[in-house]
């Protein structure tokens, strides 16, 4: 390294340690005082055009190249941006109503024009949205099947009633583990069909709700009486657009309540670089959860780059959305006992790395923990749709159980079975209770999953699924809950139960916490204390807020009893917060800090290829092979 590169990094080394040092000194924050929010961070002036988009308008060689668009608009359209939007060259595609955005085609000369108009809130590319491609005994779902519904009715959990929106790749409903459940369908790919040629909508819907016709039971679904909206947004090859998946989560929008739809899965997502707060998928996700539906991302397959490594900031979009509940993989290795399951290699870590940019170029990181939850999604067996090209082009995923084409398994492995799974769950937990609102939803899905030894939050999120522990839970949610109960109230209707489950000969405690958004929450008080964090319209990640680097509570939106921890933690496999520290949330709450990849990167200035984070301490400012990020310290010191 040069010394000028030397002192540089010396430099931001201190800055770092800094913040450091004071994020660490906040430990835990006890909510006995006021909270004060930071300044918005939008209010400094924000480029309306999205980064990649910014970079094709800069590079277009042509004035009259052309370029898909989706433009988020604040308002409705002026006299001025309508008549913008009828000029020569300039195409409206579709009008997404329900979340005030359009898709358009226009020339990269106009892109600017269009920004400058005040009810323009953001422009991005049309992006391209691709398939990120034994589970109901191991998560659960099988120890809840003969208890009955907060109803009173004798009729087991198994989602009956609740309709899943499955955005995928289309469903092969002639399978004998969807049967006849199949309650709609419809394709937005412009390929005229809603059958699953490309085979992966078929196995994502088997995984959420097949039955258990097939095998004697072997790969029942978790919810195997669910109804299945089918709404076809991947073409033949696997492949959309944003603006595809935006049409049919417009319908999901509109017609939620004909078809009671109260989850949508999407194992799907594209390149996570426009933040939360203005990429157009994520914008729409949060409009449909604060209407009262569940949305189930995968959380992406890039846990390794290219060479293997593990890396760390790889999540997808949607699943960079905080209303979201996005899912990671575990691998059961084929066995019902959890005991041995861990996190994937493949399954993609946090924090979220998507951005927005001011004015000065100035790179604004969102950093969130992602993903939420893990669960199986390694080598799972599920339904196959006829003649699909997942197994034309890869026969060994032919589970060779059968030979008739409405019988035929396949495995597949992926966050994207993972996610369905989850899916699954939460139409198990709407039928025990369907007053749960989605972030309560999340919240018991977290607060009872099962912490994974030696995994640390940015992988597993608040752990493994815990199908058996949120049902017992969400039975005792009281129905009489609204925006308006007071914070505090009581939550449930009776005390609450021994936080701990036992699957197939497995005993674990809970996590007893929830992730927010760079830090996570604990206590009794989560559950035995309504949250207005519970609520609609809100987040869960609003219980804490940022001043100054510190994470602080917010009282408006969290009762007492609370604790909000300052630190992103090594799981010991017991509860959240018992394990080691692996690094302080300051370091997320600063911009431009990059957690992937081995490397370390502050404001665009690559520190060293060697930097590792423990304990708030900066290790091995050297030039080093590159390595994995937080692995064994001792091996990096010279």
């Amino acid at each position: 390294m040069q010394k000028t590169n030397r002192s540089t990094s010396r430099t931001l080394l201190t800055y770092l340690a800094i913040i450091a040092v004071v994020a660490s000194l906040t430990g835990r924050v006890s909510i006995s005082g006021p909270a004060y929010a930071a300044p918005d961070q939008r209010e400094e002036r924000a480029d309306k055009v999205g980064h990649n988009l910014r970079s094709r308008v800069s590079n277009s060689s042509s004035s009259n190249d052309k370029v898909s668009v989706i433009v988020q608009l604040n308002g409705q359209k002026g006299s001025r941006l309508q008549a913008l939007l009828k000029r020569n060259g300039i195409r409206v595609k579709k009008d997404f109503s329900n979340f005030n955005s359009s898709a358009l085609e226009l020339p990269t000369s106009v892109v600017d024009e269009l920004a400058s108009h005040d009810e323009v809130d953001s422009i991005t590319e049309d992006d391209e949205v691709i398939a990120l491609g034994h589970i109901s005994s191991t998560t659960g779902a099988d120890d809840v099947r003969a208890h009955t519904s907060s109803t009173g009715d004798n009729s087991t959990l198994d989602g009956t009633g609740v309709g899943i929106a499955i955005l995928d790749s289309g469903i092969y409903a002639a399978h004998k583990s969807i049967a006849s459940r199949v309650v709609y369908s419809q394709d937005f790919t412009g390929e005229n069909r809603v059958d699953d040629p490309y085979g992966h909508g078929t196995h994502v819907a088997a995984s959420a709700a097949g039955n258990g016709d097939l095998f004697k039971g072997g790969y029942t679904g978790i919810a195997p009486n669910a109804n299945l909206i089918n709404l076809r947004v991947l073409n033949a090859q696997g492949r959309s657009s944003t603006s595809m998946v935006l049409s049919a989560l417009n319908w999901v929008y509109s017609n939620r309540a004909a078809y009671n739809i109260r989850v949508v899965n999407m194992s799907l997502g594209g390149a996570a670089i426009s933040s939360y707060k203005n990429d157009p998928l994520c914008l729409a996700v949060r409009r449909l959860v604060d209407a009262g539906v569940v949305v189930v991302a995968a959380a992406g397959n890039d846990g390794k780059d290219a060479f293997g490594r593990k890396q760390y900031g790889g999540i997808h979009a949607p699943g960079n959305e905080p209303s979201a509940i996005t899912v990671g993989a575990t691998n059961t290795l084929g066995t019902d006992s959890r005991g041995d399951d861990s996190v994937t290699t493949y399954s993609s870590r946090g924090p979220t790395r998507s951005f927005w940019t001011d004015r000065s170029n100035v790179r604004h990181y969102d950093n969130l923990i992602k993903p939420d939850l893990v669960a199986p999604g390694n080598k799972v067996i599920s339904a196959q749709a006829a003649g699909n090209q997942l197994v034309e082009d890869n026969p060994t995923l032919d589970a060779g159980l059968s030979k008739r084409s409405d019988q035929k398994m396949m495995y597949l492995s992926g966050t994207s079975v993972s996610a369905p799974v989850v899916a699954g769950a939460a139409a198990l937990l709407l039928q025990a209770n369907p007053k749960l609102t989605p972030n309560m939803v999340k919240m018991l899905l977290m607060y009872t999953a099962q912490q994974l030894p030696n995994m640390n939050m940015l992988e597993q999120g608040a752990g493994q699924l815990n199908i058996e522990g949120a049902i017992k839970l969400a039975r005792l949610v009281r129905t009489d809950l609204t925006n308006t109960t007071a914070n505090g109230s009581p939550l449930l209707t009776s005390a609450a139960p021994v936080p701990q489950s036992t699957i197939d000969g497995t005993t674990f405690s809970w996590a007893q916490g929830i992730v927010t958004d760079q830090a996570y929450a604990k206590g009794t008080s989560l559950i035995t204390k309504y949250q207005r964090i519970y609520g609609t319209g809100v987040l869960i990640s609003d219980a804490t807020l940022a001043t100054n680097g510190v994470l602080v509570a917010d009282l408006k939106m969290i009762s007492s009893g609370v604790l909000i921890a300052d630190s992103i933690l090594v799981s010991n496999g017991t509860t959240i917060g018992n394990g080691t520290n692996l690094l302080p949330a300051g370091v997320l709450l600063a911009d431009g800090v990059l957690l992937a990849d081995g490397v370390l990167i502050a404001d665009g200035v690559l520190i060293s290829d060697g930097v590792l984070v423990a304990d708030g301490v900066l290790v091995a400012d050297s030039i080093l092979a590159r390595s994995t990020l937080f692995g064994d310290l001792t091996a990096f010191m010279q």
